[in-house]
């Protein structure tokens, strides 16, 4: 597990005025914080390279681009082996409909999230990018209906880590 890095008050505000927007200028953010520019310039930097800020990204919405259709396959990978995992994550991966991959415990080895046109495209990606693979035991589709995007991710309170 990663080491985790000691934050002070003011870095912790400079987190959360950043992922709130990424775009803000390091004026903007100083003045909200109540620091100098510069400080607040090297703050940033600082956690930069100590990896607690791991870049920026554009944020795109995935219905405004022909994939309105969201869903959640869980997907049971035989056998479980190191051989096996690296090529069946890298492909899927690759593929323009994954957002997001996760590698779990329990009965499922894998949970995908993907972005599709509609119905008959996400069928296609099922039977030919997963159930088509020799690997792939079993996928299990769930549909999104709706998402909610939450955070900021801080560290947790003092109390909460001594309970």
């Amino acid at each position: 597990m990663a080491e985790s890095v000691v934050l002070d008050p003011v870095d912790l505000h400079l987190l959360r005025l950043l992922q709130n927007d990424a775009r803000t200028t390091y004026r903007d953010l100083a003045a909200q914080v109540g620091v100098a520019p510069s400080t607040c310039l090297d703050r940033v930097t600082r956690l930069r390279r100590s990896g607690v800020i791991l870049g920026h990204r554009l944020q795109l919405d995935p219905a405004k681009l022909g994939r309105g259709l969201q869903a959640l396959l869980s997907v049971q990978v035989r056998p479980h082996r190191r051989e096996l995992v690296g090529p069946f994550v890298e492909r899927i991966r690759a593929l323009p409909e994954s957002l997001t991959v996760f590698h779990l415990t329990g009965p499922d080895d894998y949970l995908v999230h993907v972005a599709v046109a509609d119905m008959a495209d996400l069928q296609r990606l099922v039977l030919d990018e997963f159930t088509a693979r020799r690997e792939v035991a079993r996928v299990e589709t769930r549909l999104i209906f709706q998402q909610w995007d939450c955070g900021p991710v801080m560290p947790p309170s003092p109390s909460a880590q001594s309970a």
